[in-house]
């Protein structure tokens, strides 16, 4: 349709089901009515006007076989309306199955605009066709057209001769037809208030009035204005940008926007409001233009892009507004008119249709307009503001939604980029985000139950635009039973009213119980073991969900080891996660929450994975570095700065990260920093030694003296259980030294002194010294009176006389013998 050499060729109007309604004159000046299916991709004949006749409204019913149309007559010179003398606008119903009787449905001298509903019903033809006429008068009248038929296939009106018809609307001076969703939405005045209402019609021939909310919008000196009553070509183009702009756009998760645009009096400063009905709230923009002219036709439009409302002033500015969580004006995006993706943007006016469909009113083309997942890229790879990372980080999440291509393509330049942002953590943010998506789907209160972002707030101005947030009224439902999409605002609804706090998971409670843990186990008073191997077995379950999602062998040494506190914190986090699900999320089956908790934690942990990976193989390492005894390089060093910003960005988060993670970071560390520097990492939380890298250093490092310093270094920051434990795998006096040490305080913790026989066998001891004779007599004493109360585990046979020897040689070493 779009390619036809008609130079009179015009798009009249998009209907519910994509098929696209047109017009052209032939060479004889008959007015011809086509029709683009948008399945068959084929061009149909409806019917020709052998008169010389302007279209300005048409619609054509579900099954093809009644035209509505709206006609005025000639302006040229001596041509007059032969159908109809002394009416500007003539209104016709036409039988096209096949085509036969017209029939005048008003003949007057205001604009009527015609749209026939589109019931949800495809498998059988409706025996009644419902019209709308909408009149410049401001009324709105519902005509119910009974068809029958006739003669075979033959489709005609019945009783044509009384139409019977409704009033919808009246005194109204602004009205917008939804056709995707079949609603009608019109502002009236009441004591020069706007109203906005809502009716929406149902497949079953009824209608409700749904709403009712008050608009602080000004709209009693605007006249009559119309939106998507199909294509309108009659609107003065001069006057265009002095016009008042109003949209309402709306989601299938229960938004509800209002996009108001005032009088423009001057374009030195543009001003705008979004009216996030939903969320309660609005927000009003205000804009500068630089290099404004003299004269410009160009007015705002909305577009309505699903999670996005889009604001286009061409060649000024560009704004994407996020809809699902617009508190934030750093998650929308604002771009300037000096901006590369402006560029690319048609530069004529447009008029944005039901849907995603654009009308280009200069040439006549019909766009569906999409978010370019290779623009939001390349915009986030270019940009020099946090704000536009920020907004074009989530633009491209959602339209990706886990898609694994784009993540990579995300994470590889995370990797290269990773101190990219000064305003938020980069690596935290796309986390969370992507996270997010992956699950969002799953049930439709997600978005508040989850945190998107990991920004709370925002105080950094915007370059180019200014804002004011404002609350407003909620809309007063005027039904009681919902469903579908009013089932999902209504929740909006009783969200903003009733949840103070918001319900978003926050991991305080795991970081709490978390630590109690921790505790329990370095004091050896952990409570019941059923409760902790509940909590371990969540964590395997996360573990086989991830493996689950990873067919391919990883490159890094993750999750092969045991980990029990990173373990912890998973099946923590599991059972935490899993309750705020049971507890906003009424309805669901369990099974189902079970599932989204461990899809929502693997995500978490796999995305780190990727990230690591990503690293690793950009530098080319081998498994050959994860042993101690090899020196640190640049490669390594790039690996190790990574692991340490996804420690950074998981640690204020208190998110669990993949078992082995710790153990890796760790011998990193060892290879690349210096002594005192690796220890105030570890003193300071930014390496976390694991038993499994403590193990590793002591086997593969040797006993020189550099070794030495940094293994003693390492074993007195151990906890004292873990402590003990690999000491006995040093050989070395001063690991004996450490045993002996803790096997005296566990001896003597008890003892209470005795009178003993001040005669010492100095027989058994190998040296004769009197105090060390004196204190190993009494250990041996309680050894052998407390063998039970004290048994030590390990191959180490740690008694008196393993004291004395160590006591000795430390005495010897001491001295210098």
């Amino acid at each position: 349709v779009l390619e036809n050499d008609y130079e009179s060729l015009r798009v009249l109007n998009v209907e519910r089901n994509g098929n696209i309604i047109y017009t052209y004159k032939d060479d004889k000046g008959n007015v011809i009515f086509g029709l683009y299916d948008c399945q068959t991709r084929q061009n149909e004949l409806l019917y020709t006007f052998e008169k010389d006749l302007q279209v300005f409204s048409c619609s054509v019913n579900s099954e093809r076989t009644l035209l509505a149309a709206s006609l005025v007559q000639s302006t040229k010179e001596g041509k007059r309306n032969e159908l109809q003398p002394g009416s500007k606008c003539l209104t016709l119903l036409v039988e096209i199955h096949p085509v036969n009787n017209v029939k005048v449905l008003k003949a007057v001298d205001s604009y009527i605009w015609v749209q026939f509903l589109y019931p949800h019903v495809e498998s059988h033809p409706l025996p009644e066709n419902h019209l709308l006429l909408i009149s410049e008068e401001k009324y709105i009248e519902q005509l119910r057209i009974h068809v029958a038929q006739q003669d075979g296939n033959r489709v005609v009106i019945k009783n044509s001769g009384h139409l019977p018809r409704d009033r919808i609307a009246e005194d109204f001076v602004w009205a917008q037809w939804d056709m995707s969703e079949q609603r009608l939405y019109y502002i009236d005045l009441k004591k020069s208030r706007s109203i906005l209402k809502c009716i929406q019609f149902y497949a079953d021939e009824s209608y409700n009035l749904m709403f009712e909310v008050p608009l602080d919008v000004s709209l009693s000196n605007s006249g009559f204005k119309l939106v998507n009553f199909g294509c309108d070509y009659h609107q003065d183009r001069e006057k265009l940008s002095k016009h008042l702009t109003l949209c309402v756009f709306t989601n299938c998760t229960g938004s509800l926007c209002v996009c108001y645009s005032p009088k423009c009096a001057s374009w030195e400063q543009i001003t705008y409001s979004v009216f996030y009905i939903h969320k309660g709230h609005s927000k009003t923009f205000t804009t500068s233009l630089e290099n404004v002219g003299s004269h410009v036709t160009k007015g705002i439009t909305f577009l309505n892009l699903d999670y996005y409302v889009a604001v286009y002033l061409p060649g000024h500015f560009f704004h994407l507004l996020n809809v699902q969580h617009p508190d934030l004006i750093c998650h929308s995006l604002f771009l300037t008119g000096n901006n590369e993706m402006i560029d690319m943007l048609p530069h004529c006016p447009l008029q944005s249709l039901s849907g995603s469909l654009v009308l280009d009113c200069c040439s006549g083309k019909l766009y569906r307009a999409l978010l370019s997942q290779s623009s939001l890229l390349q915009l986030l790879q270019n940009t020099r503001l946090d704000c536009e990372k920020m907004a074009a980080l989530h633009c491209a999440l959602y339209c990706g939604q886990g898609t694994r291509f784009l993540e990579r393509q995300i994470i590889q330049w995370i990797s290269e980029n990773v101190s990219a942002c000064h305003s938020f953590d980069l690596i935290q943010e796309f986390i969370i985000a992507s996270s997010y998506w992956s699950v969002y789907s799953e049930t439709s209160n997600m978005d508040k139950l989850l945190p998107h972002s990991s920004v709370l707030t925002w105080n950094t101005e915007i370059p180019g635009i200014t804002l004011v947030t404002e609350d407003i009224a909620l809309p007063f439902m005027k039904v009681l039973n919902f469903k579908g999409y009013w089932e999902k605002l209504n929740s909006n609804l009783e969200y903003v009213k009733y949840a103070k706090p918001h319900f978003h998971y926050n991991n305080i409670v795991v970081r709490r119980e978390w630590h109690n843990l921790i505790s329990e186990e370095k004091t050896g008073k952990r409570r019941s073991t059923a409760y902790v191997r509940t909590i371990l077995d969540n964590a395997i379950k996360v573990i086989s969900n991830l493996e689950a999602r990873n067919l391919g062998p990883r490159l890094t040494p993750l999750l092969q080891e045991e980990d029990s506190h990173q373990r912890l914190l998973m099946g923590l986090m599991v059972s935490e996660l899993k309750d705020h699900f049971l507890r906003h999320l009424q309805g669901v089956e369990k099974k189902k929450i079970e599932q989204m908790v461990l899809d929502y934690i693997s995500k978490l942990l796999d995305l780190i994975c990727h990230i690591l990976e990503t690293s690793w193989r950009k530098h080319n390492l081998h498994s050959c570095i994860l042993h101690f005894n090899s020196r640190g390089s640049a490669a390594e060093f790039a690996v190790f700065h990574i692991m340490t910003r996804i420690l950074e960005a998981t640690k204020s988060l208190f998110l669990p990260l993949p078992p082995g993670f710790h153990t890796l970071h760790t011998i990193l560390g060892v290879h690349c920093l210096p002594l005192h520097n690796l220890l105030h990492c570890i003193d300071s939380g930014v390496l976390l030694l694991t038993e499994t890298a403590v193990v590793r250093l002591m086997k593969d490092l040797d006993n020189t003296e550099k070794n030495e310093k940094l293994k003693f270094s390492i074993i007195l920051r151990l906890p004292p259980l873990i402590g003990q434990k690999i000491c006995r795998l040093w050989d070395h006096p001063m690991s004996s030294n450490i045993i002996s040490r803790n096997h005296v305080t566990r001896l003597l913790q008890n003892y209470k002194k005795q009178p003993r026989n001040s005669m010492i066998d100095k027989s058994s001891f190998s040296v004769e010294f009197l105090p060390l004779n004196y204190f190993i007599e009494i250990l041996t004493d309680i050894e052998s009176s407390n063998q039970a109360l004290y048994p030590f585990e390990g191959h180490d046979n740690v008694d008196a006389e393993f004291v004395e020897e160590a006591a000795l040689k430390h005495t010897a070493m001491l001295l210098g013998l």
